[in-house]
């Protein structure tokens, strides 16, 4: 597995699990309760640190598929105050957004990272990219966000998208197979197929996200809101943890610091026993 670094953070290679925070400067987010305001971005900034993240992923536009709509150029005025508020935090910025413009307003910026939901299939987006020399997390998503149906079709979507990374120069790439209900045509179940063949997807050499917090195939199982997810999102997190997943990103940063911290115990252990 090749390994990446956002910041001074190594991912993957032989590297410890890494705690990716999720910070929303959107309040349309469908977790209400990981919007922050941008009087508040600082403090909380810190408090992720303290709590155990490693990196935050910074977003002003809800990627839910029922999202409201949002220009453009709100999202890129909500992304770069909350940029100038996060400057010399001492924790690497992942900046979540699939727009150029926004992109390469971001770009301004000190970030450390790209998240593109997207997959790279803006060949604007793809150049700006490529140009930064970041690394890059990137989704499994053809045409649309999350946009294949079952493990094979995700499994091709990956191959495309890092086909397109290739061609755009960049070589970091943290990919995401893009679990959750990002088209009508997926049902719960893809998504549970897609946890259950999660290890597979080591196949395509590049170090994996797990980013499952409180979506909306634990919520339809458990019957419960995302504010009741929690106990399902550290349960599916720690079965990919032990299916070689190197990165969680999450909403709950404290209790997933803690999830990470008992695996890596237990992997120790076992690793020492043998």
């Amino acid at each position: 597995m090749l390994k990446c670094f956002v910041g001074t953070v190594g991912i993957g290679g032989g590297d410890p699990v890494r705690l990716m925070a999720v910070m929303n400067a959107s309040p349309e987010s469908f977790f209400s309760h990981s919007f922050v305001p941008r009087e508040k971005l600082r403090d909380t900034a810190f408090r992720f640190l303290d709590d155990g993240a490693e990196i935050i992923d910074l977003g002003a536009r809800s990627t839910a598929p029922d999202a409201p709509p949002l220009s453009a150029a709100e999202e890129k005025e909500r992304l770069c105050a909350s940029l100038k508020e996060l400057a010399g935090i001492g924790l690497p910025v992942s900046v979540d957004t699939m727009f150029p413009d926004v992109l390469d307003a971001a770009l301004r910026y000190d970030i450390d990272a790209i998240n593109d939901i997207h997959g790279l299939a803006n060949p604007d987006y793809a150049r700006i990219a490529g140009d930064a020399g970041l690394p890059v997390f990137l989704m499994a998503s053809t045409a649309v966000p999350g946009d294949a149906v079952g493990v094979t079709a995700t499994h091709a979507a990956c191959e495309t998208v890092i086909d397109r990374a290739h061609r755009a120069g960049i070589t970091d790439i943290i990919l995401d197979p893009a679990i959750g209900h990002w088209i009508p045509e997926r049902t719960m179940e893809d998504d549970w197929d897609l946890c259950r063949a999660f290890s597979s997807f080591q196949a395509h050499g590049c170090p994996l996200l797990a980013a499952v917090s409180r979506k909306s195939f634990i919520g339809d199982l458990l019957d419960t809101p995302p504010e009741g997810r929690l106990a399902g999102t550290m349960a599916v997190t720690y079965d990919l943890l032990l299916q070689g997943a190197s990165v969680v990103r999450t909403h709950d940063v404290r209790e997933t610091a803690d999830l990470i911290r008992i695996f890596e115990h237990l992997r120790e252990s076992r690793q020492n026993i043998t």
